[in-house]
């Protein structure tokens, strides 16, 4: 009598760990043993098909286990994709590159290129293929996933390696003096309220924290608008958080808060202060108002203001983006900025393993846009443009100076 369930026990405990091949010769095996009927007990047994198991037994007899290394006899197995559609990559490539390779008018031009997109699309062209064949032709193919990379710097100045070699030169002879040094910039606005902030932090598991699904304004809460001023000589910093416009004035107050609560007890001396700035925003070198707020805090200070400015289009090269700015970005990520405070809070615990160590408070006062600077109030300011670009680089000298000259 067969015993079919042997077989089945022995075969379960070995399909598992083996592959085609060794099953099939295994099949062989169990019929030849059991002789007249093996074949169809086998089958029962094992859930192959008579086919299967009369090779494995024609394999055994003839001594033949195939090449090594292969599962299959050459040639055995289902025709590749490319063999069967042999028109097939061609047309995926025209759907990938259409501007290149295919018609401009492709449909797929200015879609999103999933793979499921473009089997739908093969489809329709008369290719039987599905999104997971594409994906395997795309793989073999030598795409991938890719994001897109900022290399492309397009035209710049050509005075711009000069500029920064000028301000290099600016800030390293006013650091070996002792003198102070900031660099200064408006982080990215953030909406307040409980919406989703980039990045994930610890919490326990499967409690994230709850966030609004749109960023809408909440009208209460609005926006703010991080300033920051960092001391190169010192690796310190403060930020202001604003409320209201990000204008000149407000970055100008922010830099008055800076000298008032750190800059004055590190400096007691000092009698020049050196700023590097970005070429636009509330800080550009074309803004008259940034000027004219300066030239107050220099009458305030008793201090010359020198302004150098990063040639346009290099603001990545700013000092504060990267010493600062990011580590905000890190101490924050995950955290729903809900409220001010909280946004005050995490800014102020910013920390860096260099020992940078930031202050910060909230400035709710208002600074209105669009204010506009006349001929006349610019021709009392003490400005002293530099030999080397006057517009990039200049100075604010305090007016009881002018008075004493």
């Amino acid at each position: 009598m067969i015993d079919e369930a042997a077989i089945r026990a022995r075969y379960g405990a070995v399909a598992l760990l083996v592959d085609e091949r060794a099953r099939r010769l295994f099949a062989g095996t169990e019929a030849l043993a059991i002789g007249r009927g093996g074949v169809s007990a086998v089958a029962r047994a094992t859930g192959l098909a008579r086919s299967t198991v009369r090779r494995g037994v024609a394999d055994v007899e003839a001594g033949d286990l195939g090449a090594k290394g292969r599962v299959r006899r050459a040639g055995a197995g289902r025709p590749r994709i490319e063999d069967r559609d042999p028109t097939l990559r061609r047309d995926l490539e025209a759907l990938i590159e259409p501007t290149s390779r295919g018609d401009p008018t492709s449909p797929l031009r200015w879609t999103t290129k999933s793979v499921r997109r473009l089997a739908a699309e093969l489809r329709r062209a008369g290719h039987p293929v599905s999104h997971q064949t594409v994906s395997e032709l795309l793989h073999d193919m030598g795409y991938s996933l890719q994001a897109n990379r900022k290399v492309l710097e397009g035209t710049h100045h050509p005075d711009r390696n000069a500029q920064f070699e000028h301000l290099n030169a600016a800030v390293q002879l006013q650091l070996s003096l002792g003198e102070p040094v900031i660099s200064v910039d408006t982080k990215k606005k953030e909406l307040v309220g409980p919406f989703r902030n980039a990045g994930r932090e610890l919490r326990p598991k499967g409690a994230p924290q709850e966030v609004r699904m749109h960023d809408f304004l909440i009208p209460e809460l609005g926006r703010v608008s991080p300033y920051g001023v960092y001391d190169l000589g010192q690796n310190e910093a403060w930020v202001s958080v604003g409320t209201d416009h990000d204008t000149a004035a407000f970055a100008v107050e922010s830099i008055r808060r800076w000298w008032r609560a750190m800059g004055e007890a590190l400096y007691p001396g000092a009698s020049r202060l050196l700023i590097t700035a970005d070429a636009g925003g509330s800080n550009g070198y074309r803004l008259r108002l940034w000027k004219l707020e300066l030239q107050k805090l220099a009458d305030e200070t008793d201090l010359e203001i020198t302004v150098c400015h990063f040639p346009p289009g290099t603001s990545k090269w700013n000092k504060i983006e990267h010493r600062l700015f990011s580590a905000i970005s890190q101490n924050w990520r995950g955290k729903p900025l809900v409220s001010h405070e909280v946004v005050v809070n995490l800014i102020g615990a910013t920390t860096t393993t260099t020992g940078l160590t930031v202050r910060t408070a909230l400035d709710p006062n208002v600074y209105p846009a669009g204010l506009s600077v006349t001929d006349a109030e610019m021709e009392t300011l003490y400005l002293r443009p530099d030999a080397f670009h006057g517009e990039w680089n200049y100075s604010l000298l305090p007016r009881q100076r002018l008075l004493t000259d």
